[in-house]
């Protein structure tokens, strides 16, 4: 069986993409929670200035990065340190990193009831 060889140009090409789009939607909600949310890490209390801004960061409450509503109600500011915490703490609760969760399709690995019907039989 012989397979077509891998184009690395066009993987490197869509990994870009990609990268270049989460950027871009970074910067969007980023900018609208910096604008409505003080400077201040919501669990440390730590005020940010426009010197130090880039050390603040936009934690998504559900870890669902792609959920961004325009109140804001998905996010809060949380410096890099308090930030890091948060995740490493959702990744001891769950044992799942939270763009692991989300790109997670879960497939079923067994069936409980496959032999129902001859286990009910013999009784």
């Amino acid at each position: 069986m012989s397979s077509k060889p891998i184009d690395h140009n066009a993987l490197d090409r869509i990994v870009a993409k990609a990268r270049q789009d989460a950027d871009q939607r970074a910067k969007g909600y980023r900018e609208q929670a910096l604008k409505m949310y003080p400077w201040v890490c919501g669990r440390c209390a730590r005020e940010f200035t426009r010197a130090n801004l880039s050390e603040l960061t936009v934690h998504h409450r559900n870890h669902n990065h792609d959920d961004n509503p325009p109140d804001g109600s998905n996010w809060e500011l949380l410096c890099l340190y308090c930030h890091d915490n948060e995740h490493s703490r959702y990744i001891d609760h769950t044992g799942v990193s939270a763009g692991a969760a989300e790109n997670a399709q879960a497939a079923a690995t067994s069936n409980p009831f496959a032999n129902l019907k001859a286990m009910l039989k013999r009784e």
